[in-house]
């Protein structure tokens, strides 16, 4: 009987150790060999900081993953084939990494994908459940691991992060207090404390979802005054665009809808970038989700802007420094295309 080829995408979960596990014992199942490849698909190219050190985590977790083939099949006739899936691309939601998992079946006669229930490929959440529409729809044959899930209980948080989250909480509501009021008033300032005391206890945990980070996230404050002259300017320059086109006789306004794969994280950055674009005028952020952006563009140089990607530079670098900002436009890398409107 030949061997049973069987592919397992791996992420550091909670399961990851038992779904190697069952996929390595249901593959000598169905024959007298098993040919077990255990990939990790990356959700950032080798080029952006974050890529390397998620190529480096990656790298750690398949040679975890082959001993614990090896330990549990011992002698049996098994050949493991490790690989790096994403290194020199940027993956966005679960269609691309069902694309890239579907090549690779294809590439190496792959006979069944084997999926952790609790899959999360470098993302907040797992997502197996729309990988597994889109491995459908690419006509991939997978299988569930059923594994021994934990309880979801929450984390129990320390003192020390729960004091972090209330003491920026209660910072960002007094400072916003103050600037509808007037930090020169005693009253402004006394109850200006109070309210944002009851902001902060109320609402802590739930504004702040992630723990904070003591030095990151004052810089990113730092960052972020920084970048709002930046926007403003960008505000400035694009009304006078828009301004001088609509004053012209012939008013060439030229309508499109534009793609834009973004090298964002979706979330807080993202909604950052779609809200910065939207500020903008002569550019509306129809959709944002999987760190793409569908935007509406009044004009073409509101659209070459956009291809230029120089609100995506700013935001990178709030939320994850100069380095990280140092990055090829979306014009560059080919991250943005044209979809609907005058243009086509």
């Amino acid at each position: 009987m030949a061997a049973e080829r069987v592919l397992v995408p791996l992420s550091d979960t909670v399961t990851v150790r038992q779904t190697v596990g069952y996929a390595a014992r249901s593959g000598l199942e169905s024959g007298d060999s098993l040919e077990c490849h255990l990939v990790v698909a990356l959700p950032y190219d080798g080029d952006m900081p974050e890529g390397q050190r998620q190529y480096d985590e990656a790298e750690a977790l398949l040679t975890r993953a082959e001993n614990w083939v090896e330990e549990d099949m011992g002698a049996a006739d098994v050949t493991i084939e490790t690989t790096i899936l994403g290194a020199d691309e940027y993956l966005f939601g679960p269609r691309d990494y069902a694309e890239i998992f579907r090549t690779y079946v294809d590439d190496h006669a792959i006979d069944r994908v084997v999926l952790d229930p609790e899959y999360s490929p470098g993302v907040t959440a797992p997502m197996l459940q729309p990988l597994e529409r889109e491995l459908e729809r690419v006509g991939v044959a997978y299988d569930e691991a059923p594994v021994d899930r934990p309880a979801r209980h929450q984390r129990l948080r320390s003192h020390t992060e729960s004091f972090d989250r209330l003491f920026a909480m209660f910072c960002i509501s007094y400072g916003f207090f103050l600037v509808l009021g007037d930090p020169t008033y005693w009253f402004d300032l006394a109850t200006g404390a109070a309210v944002a005391g009851i902001v902060s206890v109320s609402l802590a945990h739930v504004t702040f979802t992630i723990p904070l980070d003591r030095v990151q996230s004052p810089l990113r404050t730092v960052r972020f005054v920084c970048y709002i002259p930046y926007l403003l300017w960008e505000i400035v320059k694009a009304n006078l665009a828009v301004s001088a086109v609509i004053l012209r006789p012939s008013m060439p306004i030229k309508p499109s809808l534009t793609r834009v794969n973004t090298r964002v994280r979706s979330g807080i950055p993202l909604l950052a970038l779609a809200n910065s674009i939207t500020l903008t005028p002569g550019t509306l952020t129809v959709r944002a989700n999987d760190q793409q952006l569908l935007v509406h563009t009044l004009i073409p140089s509101a659209r070459e802007d956009l291809f230029d990607g120089g609100l995506e530079r700013a935001i990178r670098f709030v939320f994850y420094g100069r380095e990280s900002a140092a990055i090829a436009s979306p014009r560059e890398r080919d991250d943005a295309e044209i979809v609907g409107g005058d243009e086509l």
